[in-house]
């Protein structure tokens, strides 16, 4: 059964929905303040709840104490349906461009804060558009499913994003334990006394001042990219940029303090005092997600740089007194996933009970684990130089059926054509001027410097497609994963999400749960679990292996790397 809620004058309307999409009864209105408490009744495991947007509407439900199983995020399955290769034709599809396809209302307006989650104000911007209409857009997205070449899949794929939206939700309600004092010691250690906005804090003008004189530059602002670049190549360095890379490569006394400089400045402006002051209340950090935020259906961040904790201040998150925190994640996620994707069984065979790229060693395909890792992401993201590019064929003729997958995602394209993921999600496709420069290239006008460019940007979009075929379905792997946790957790603790086990934190193939002390054990036996649930979901029986880190802390920077 579907319960559509959608925004009317006055409330909210609840329209029971068969699993077809029929109508299943009358509709309910709902005032907003009873929304929860509507919510909490009809809750049962035959419910899926439909909304356009979870991230606007389950705060309600989760500051009231409740949670639920399972819902429909219509938005984040439109934008998945509107370009997936197996529902192509579909009436979705060939529908015009309506407000579905546009941002999410909760990307234009502000997040409610939890105080104000009763307020009129919740609503405000939420008023839908004349073409946005809940119920008629699950009609046509179970429609594209049942008339796609694969509906299994894609049914499996909206049911995993949506999840992962709940999931998202409940992590930033809950927060992230995170110790001020703790986070405020490591800054000062690392970059001296606080000190006010835009002021440069002592250690990095101690280092600027070493800069300085290295380069015999006293007017030098290594804030400034432009300025260092033009210091460097007075002072007689080869350099095009200031990326840490090619620094790396130079020797000269600057490059050892301007390294030094780069990492505690992105440490000050990234996770400093003000994003401290700004993203830490009540002793947690609420992380804010965009799922589906990539292209290829990995998460972004809309705010606070949840995707990318650095070392440096893991150790700030602290679990709660009585609490633990449980760590886990994927080893060589990308090259079990491509593995199993493409039936190589010798590739499989090689990560089964072992580091994968130890398994590509003891293959005889490279001499060392290093070459191991190189070749393998030389293969996963189109490497054509360097040792990565020399070794790719080595690892061909080792493990072909693995490398020809990602080869003729790359070939595809080239050619401007879609790929897609396990379970469907599709690739774009370039815009149309790119096509219209490849036929101009290749015309009888064509010269060879426009053919040479075209030739060029279709190697770049194949090293695109090589990789989205990868990562895209490692990150449904990773949907999945949380999506079994979530479920399993749920079973055992039925109370608001803060009283049990929860999740608090995910980057692509790393989690973080803040767990009762007593709890810790069994939830660690639940990630694995989980994670064996992931592989059997995607691909079934075959014989790949997920291997998991999980390790049970009271602070994110002692866990294992």
């Amino acid at each position: 059964m579907h319960l559509v809620l959608s925004r009317v004058d006055g409330g909210v309307l609840a329209t029971p929905l068969t699993d077809a999409g029929a109508a299943d009864g009358a509709p309910v209105p709902v005032a907003d303040a009873d929304l929860p408490a509507f919510v909490a009744r009809h809750e049962a495991p035959g419910v899926r709840w439909v909304w356009d947007d979870t991230s606007r509407w389950y705060p309600l439900v989760l500051a009231a104490g409740g949670r639920v199983a399972r819902c429909v995020d219509l938005r984040l399955a439109h934008r998945i349906l509107r370009a997936a290769l197996a529902a192509r034709g579909s009436a979705l599809q060939t529908a015009p461009e309506s407000s579905w396809d546009r941002a999410a209302p909760s990307e234009r307006v502000a997040r409610p804060t939890q105080a104000a989650l009763f307020d009129d104000a919740l609503f405000a911007g939420m008023q839908p558009a004349d073409d946005v209409d809940p119920a008629a857009e699950l009609r046509a997205q179970l429609a594209a499913v049942a008339g796609s070449k694969d509906p299994g899949a894609l049914r499996l794929l909206v049911a995993a994003e949506s999840a992962g939206a709940l999931v998202a939700a409940e992590m930033r309600f809950a927060g992230l334990p995170w110790r001020a004092d703790v986070h405020e010691r490591l800054l000062e250690d690392a970059l001296g006394p606080r000190v006010p906005y835009g002021v440069r804090p002592r250690r990095l003008e101690e280092i600027a001042d070493a800069l300085r004189t290295a380069l015999d530059d006293p007017a030098l602002s290594p804030d400034s990219p432009a300025d260092v670049l033009r210091s460097l190549r007075r002072a007689g360095l080869v350099v095009d940029s200031t990326r840490k890379w090619e620094l790396q490569q130079l020797e000269h006394p600057a490059i050892a303090p301007l390294l030094e400089y780069k990492r505690l400045y992105r440490l000050l402006t990234a996770n400093g005092w003000g994003w401290l002051d700004e993203w830490v209340r009540d002793g947690r950090f609420h992380p804010e997600y965009a799922v589906g935020g990539v292209v290829t259906g990995r998460w972004a961040a809309n705010g606070g740089g949840a995707m990318q904790l650095p070392k440096t201040i893991r150790p700030a998150v602290v679990a709660d007194d009585g609490w633990k925190l449980v760590v886990a994640d994927a080893a060589q996620l990308e090259p079990r996933v491509l593995a199993a994707m493409a039936g190589d069984l010798d590739m499989a065979r090689a990560g089964d009970g072992r580091d994968l790229y130890d398994g590509v060693v003891a293959s005889g395909a490279v001499e060392t684990r290093q070459q191991a890792k190189g070749a393998m992401l030389g293969a996963m993201y189109g490497a054509t130089q360097g040792e990565g590019g020399r070794l790719v064929p080595r690892l061909a003729r080792a493990f072909p059926r693995a490398l020809d997958l990602v080869e003729r995602a790359a070939r595809a394209g080239e050619r401007g054509e879609p790929v897609t993921t396990r379970l469907g999600r599709t690739s774009p496709i370039p815009e149309p001027a790119w096509f219209e420069a490849r036929n101009r290239a290749w015309s009888v006008d064509g010269t060879p410097a426009m053919q040479r460019s075209v030739e060029s940007r279709a190697r770049s979009w194949g090293r695109f497609t090589r990789n989205f075929v990868v990562q895209g379905t490692a990150a449904e792997w990773a949907l999945s994963w949380m999506a079994s946790l979530r479920t399993r957790l749920a079973a055992r603790y039925r109370g608001p999400v803060r009283d049990g086990a929860h999740l608090v934190f995910f980057v692509h193939d790393e989690i973080v749960l803040h767990t009762p002390e007593a709890d810790a054990a069994w939830v660690a036996e639940q990630v694995t679990a989980a994670a064996e649930d992931a592989g059997r979901i995607l691909f079934g029986t075959f014989p790949v292996t997920f291997p998991l880190s999980v390790s049970v802390v009271d602070d994110y920077g002692s866990a294992k790397d």
